[in-house]
């Protein structure tokens, strides 16, 4: 079962979390276990680590790796059931650490099987668990052009949007649109935007995968009980690759560590305010020598931020 895959920001994600060896952390995205195998390194005999990942080979990957090891506990769920499992597994508000690194993993990039890639040639799937929900090809097969320019424009950022849609159900039309490569080659064609660097498709494949695995939907809902799940003084650590994501977690953190809202004017106490979160440094990037061995971290930004007593 060997997986190459180079975790992001590995060393500052997990020295972020200040791993205490007796502690419990949860890996919300265990890909292929480059986290949690540093979390696991920190921990001691009472340590504990809950991963969760969405993917089936991931888990299976999991407890191939780690299944041995009687702190480590994989379970297949998508990370905005985290508060979910963290009660199922009786962990609920005793968690000293979250780590949440999110977007595709390498493996299911470079498993041209997935269809996340437009690199390689393969069926159009792009879900992160096969097993449910419907593919890009069966979405793109019946979806309204409407739709599909929004989607683009979305979660894409796509300029190009609505000619790029056109362009996809003027040939669906001929023949169904079924592979990774066919979908490039298309886009590709219908987009007059040339960014140096950065392959055509890029924008509208990103914008499709998000989409059919509803990754912000997910992070959202994740976020929305995750104050709940960590104990006084726990870390939350989030690993971002796009604004969109980027978006959602600075402005989480930075709403829970101002507290509640109240009309101007009326005077009131920081403590009043009653944030639950406090901000832990500033964004962090990827530095030149990261970038150069694993140019997929090039758009990474992590942030992090503490549970309030």
């Amino acid at each position: 079962m060997k997986q190459k895959h180079l975790s992001v920001l590995p060393q500052t994600s997990v020295e972020a979390l200040r791993v205490d060896p007796a502690g419990v952390y949860m890996d919300g995205t265990f890909g292929r276990g480059g986290h949690s195998g540093l979390i696991l390194e920190a921990l001691g005999e009472q340590g504990r680590l809950i991963a969760i990942d969405r993917d089936p080979q991931a888990v299976a990957y999991g407890r191939h790796l780690f299944g041995h090891d009687a702190r480590f506990s994989i379970v297949q769920e998508s990370f905005s059931m985290l508060a979910d499992v963290a009660e199922q597994t009786g962990v609920m508000g005793r968690v000293n650490g979250i780590l949440l690194d999110l977007g595709v993993s390498s493996p299911q990039l470079d498993q041209a099987e997935r269809g996340f890639s437009f690199s390689k040639d393969g069926p159009l799937d792009m879900r992160m668990d096969p097993g449910s929900g419907v593919s890009a090809a069966e979405w793109l097969a019946g979806a309204e052009m409407t739709e599909i320019a929004g989607v683009l424009k979305t979660y894409g950022e796509e300029r190009h949007a609505k000619r790029i849609a056109r362009a996809i159900v003027e040939a669906r039309s001929v023949r169904p649109i079924t592979t990774t490569v066919q979908l490039a080659e298309l886009v590709s064609r219908a987009n007059p935007s040339r960014e140096k660097g950065k392959h055509p498709a890029t924008r509208s494949f990103q914008a499709i995968r998000i989409f059919i695995n509803g990754e912000l939907d997910a992070l959202r809902i994740s976020l929305q009980r995750v104050l709940d799940v960590l104990a006084s003084g726990g870390r939350l650590v989030i690993i971002s690759f796009h604004s969109l994501e980027d978006r959602i977690v600075k402005r989480f953190m930075r709403d829970q560590a101002r507290g509640d809202s109240f009309p101007p004017g009326v005077p009131v106490t920081r403590d009043q305010l009653q944030p639950r979160l406090r901000l832990v440094g500033k964004a962090l990037r990827p530095g030149e020598a990261e970038v150069a061995a694993n140019p997929r971290a090039r758009s990474a930004v992590l942030r992090v931020a503490e549970r309030r007593s």
